[in-house]
């Protein structure tokens, strides 16, 4: 029997996980249920945050973000070139304009001395990234944003479980969003969340989420219920004279509500979420120490105040020491059902970049030459030893 293909990564499901989802398909919830402030309060109780506020994607977790931050035509947001587009894209969303700051050499994180450079005073938020699950400088570049006046939007994707410096990622920036696409830490289909301490920005995300619509008394304007007082009632409109299906559209904002069939695979997955990480890091540690004995390939650099939650494990190649190219390498190890990616191409060289932007190869150099070199390799808590085995064997043998 031929060898099964090996992905750089996938959802780890079992009954338990199944049972939860058939659960609700049984209940009288499918959407806007209990589950959905359960797994809200999970998030934010693992993580040490006030609140979560769950969302449709991550996509739309870093627009909502971006939103309660008060970005608006005019701004500037800042982030790194490597990152998958809604990074940037969620700026755009809100008429903003995307700068970025190039990446460190080592951990492919946003450098907080290039970032510095890059502020102007149109810069609005930085939207840091937690490259393949290793949290970013995330003190240095608090204290920028505060000496600046700059809201910090930690983009945790892939981070959900890491920390840094003994803290947990989901509680070290003004906001935190995470990912529960089906190859991240929780894999809920889809599925993004947002951590926050602050009340006022919890507020907002939830109101942005929900088409801008409230029914909460406390923050009802009660613009116009003059024809549905009860005769005699108070002459000025307040929340006890409301009629019960009063509600108010008070932002533009979007349909981005999650529902309880994703919360409720989303409980399961948290509870497996430290065995899961667990894991990760028994594989990385695997890969590390195999991958160490050859001259041909860069391992990932991790920073000792930090615990990457291994998201992704990426091998630079040591491209001026082989005779193959990075495609030649990426397509024998694909012939092999070994399922090598590329993460990610740089943001701002893609077409749509380039044309609103005028951005071009040269503008940040750090982040094209990791592009040029790096490979994603598989990393999933579902890989047995045996799965680990081969993809140390094929790379060996492919990169020679």
């Amino acid at each position: 029997m031929s060898e099964a293909f090996i992905p750089y990564a996938r959802q780890s499901l079992d009954e338990d996980d199944i049972a939860a989802v058939m659960e609700v398909l049984r209940g009288d919830w499918l959407t806007q249920g209990p589950y959905i402030a359960e797994f809200e309060a999970a998030i934010a109780a693992r993580v040490g945050a006030r609140h979560g506020v769950a969302v449709a994607t991550g996509t739309a977790a870093l627009h909502c973000a971006c939103y309660a931050a008060g970005v608006g035509p005019g701004d500037e947001v800042i982030t790194a070139p490597i990152t998958f587009a809604a990074s940037g894209n969620c700026a755009l969303f809100l008429g903003a304009d995307v700068k970025f700051a190039d990446i460190r050499a080592d951990t492919y994180c946003l450098d907080p001395a290039k970032l510095e450079a890059a502020i102007t005073p149109r810069t609005k938020v930085i939207i840091p990234i937690d490259y393949t699950g290793q949290p970013a400088d995330m003190d240095e570049i608090n204290e920028i944003a505060l000496r600046h006046g700059i809201t910090v939007i930690e983009d945790s994707a892939h981070a959900l479980g890491a920390t840094y410096k003994n803290r947990p990622v989901g509680s070290l920036a003004a906001m935190s969003i995470f990912s529960f696409h089906p190859v991240k830490h929780v894999a809920m289909g889809e599925g993004g969340l947002i951590t926050t301490d602050d009340d006022g920005l919890a507020a907002a995300l939830r109101l942005f989420r929900t088409h801008g619509i409230t029914n909460n008394d406390s923050a009802m304007r009660l613009a116009d219920q003059a024809a549905d007082r009860d005769p005699g009632g108070a002459a000025e409109a307040n929340v006890a004279d409301r009629a019960p299906w009063y509600y108010e559209m008070q932002e533009l904002g979007f349909n981005y509500r999650i529902t309880d069939v994703q919360c409720a695979l989303g409980l399961s997955q948290l509870s497996k979420l430290d065995s899961f990480l667990d894991r990760r890091r028994e594989i990385a540690s695997r890969y590390g120490a195999a991958f160490s004995q050859s001259e041909l390939v860069v391992l990932p650099h991790q920073e000792a105040d930090r615990d990457s939650a291994w998201h992704l494990y990426m091998l630079r190649l040591r491209l001026d020491k082989m005779h193959k190219s990075r495609r030649q390498i990426f397509e024998e190890l694909r012939a092999r059902k070994i399922g090598v990616h590329v993460h990610y191409i740089p943001l701002h060289l893609q077409p749509y970049y380039r044309d609103k932007f005028g951005y071009k190869r040269g503008y940040f150099p750090e982040s094209e030459s990791y592009y040029d070199a790096a490979l994603t390799i598989p990393l999933f808590p579902g890989m047995t030893d045996a799965d680990c085995e081969r993809v140390i064997d094929a790379v060996l043998f492919c990169v020679s």
